[in-house]
């Protein structure tokens, strides 16, 4: 796949001294990241998902699976698919073993197989996605001890997907990286024109290819970026001015909106909460 840009590095809260974390040596595809989490002291996984410009794919490697609650209701999966904003949820379990895969929009639509669109901005099992090879690719990772084996086994299979994959049209492309540079501070309308197309066209292209608006897919980048300074113990207010919201309280609303939680809330979550 061609190059493109990604942005930051997947937001985590890393691990403490109780998870064993791995990342591969090196992987063949642009716009994919990858590590394996395992939890060396068997201790129970409690964690908000958080929205963040990235599709998230969780290969669970354990025979307990991990409860997925959201809108939904309570979901035990032994694997999933995060869409980039996928409304309030939390992630339970026990003694968590999991290979995570975090794809670009670029990615991700070359990879998944569908539209982002159809993710329709939730959590899909894993095999609900792809089917009898997400099984094989499971019991694979399931069956072998090497991490850096499992991280290779799982970007063979990525490699494999990508093979004839569809490319994104360059003009969404370059809308995405525009977003990205701009840390979402960017104008519809200055998208549109920058690629030649009506803000129609753009809307309904964008919204296919990577399965958010652009205005979403704005909104998603610039709270990424609000999130990342909260957590890292930033006041509310500071934030707000230094990513671009009109003011507090309009912070305030995104993340409510996005994370379903308060500035507070988001800034009191804790590495201790899961990888």
């Amino acid at each position: 796949m061609p190059e493109d840009d990604t942005g930051d590095e997947p937001l985590e809260r890393t691990a403490d001294s109780r998870w064993e974390v791995a990342r591969p040596d090196g992987t063949s595809l642009s716009g994919v990241r990858m590590a394996g989490f395992r939890d060396r002291t068997a201790g129970g996984l409690d964690m908000r998902v958080l929205p963040q410009p990235a599709v998230i794919v969780v290969i669970g490697l354990g025979t307990a699976p991990v409860t997925v609650e959201g809108a939904c209701g309570h979901r035990p999966l032994s694997g999933l698919v995060a869409a980039m904003s996928p409304g309030p949820a939390r992630i339970r379990g026990e003694g968590v073993e999991c290979v995570e895969v975090a794809l670009s929009p670029r990615a991700a639509y070359a990879l998944l197989g569908v539209s982002p669109l159809e993710l329709d901005g939730s959590i899909t099992a894993f095999e609900d996605l792809w089917g009898r090879h997400a099984r094989l690719l499971r019991e694979q990772l399931a069956d072998t001890a090497s991490w850096q084996e499992r991280l290779a086994l799982t970007d063979g299979f990525l490699r494999r997907r990508a093979a004839g994959a569809p490319p994104m049209a360059a003009e969404v492309a370059a809308a995405w990286e525009a977003i990205v540079a701009g840390r979402g501070r960017v104008r519809v309308g200055d998208l549109a024109a920058s690629c030649g197309w009506s803000r129609k066209r753009l809307w309904a292209r964008f919204s296919s290819q990577v399965g958010l608006t652009p205005k979403r897919a704005a909104m998603l980048v610039r709270f990424d970026h609000a999130a990342r300074a909260l957590l890292a113990g930033a006041p509310a207010g500071d934030v707000a001015a230094a990513c671009g919201y009109a003011d507090q309280p309009h912070l305030h609303r995104d993340v409510q909106a996005l994370a379903g939680c308060t500035p507070g809330a988001l800034a009191g979550l804790t590495a201790s909460t899961g990888p």
